[in-house]
């Protein structure tokens, strides 16, 4: 079963939020299929841990103002900035520093998954 519409709209939500914040190699994956905790994983990058922080905070905030107010049930990372996870149910965050990102592969680790498009509006004017 793909991931719901719902959890497709919060992610492309978090993924421009990061965008907006210069947010690097951003992707989605739908993990519906082999998860049962989450639909769908975003993940995006940054080099270095107060831009990390940066897009977290513009996550947070972007899905606040979604109709349904998605808060994340759990967050972790934060206090080093090097790799935070926000855990929004239906979606998992994912910001890792650059380094983080390239060492731990999760692109890699769950590449068999299907991968939702996200186009940065910014690119589309």
């Amino acid at each position: 079963m793909p991931a719901t519409e719902r959890a497709v709209e919060m992610a492309l939500t978090a993924a421009q939020a990061a965008a907006d914040k210069k947010a690097e190699k951003i992707t989605i994956l739908d993990v519906s299929e082999h998860l049962v905790i989450t639909d769908v994983f975003v993940l995006a990058s940054a080099p270095n841990e107060r831009q990390v922080q940066a897009i977290v905070d513009a996550i947070e905030e972007a899905l606040l103002l979604m109709p349904e107010k998605a808060k994340p049930v759990r967050r972790e990372g934060e206090r080093a900035g090097r790799w935070v996870l926000l855990d929004f149910n239906d979606i998992v965050v994912h910001v890792q520093h650059s380094d983080e990102r390239e060492f731990y592969a999760l692109d890699r680790l769950w590449k068999d998954c299907p991968h939702i498009e996200f186009v940065d509006r910014a690119l589309i004017s």
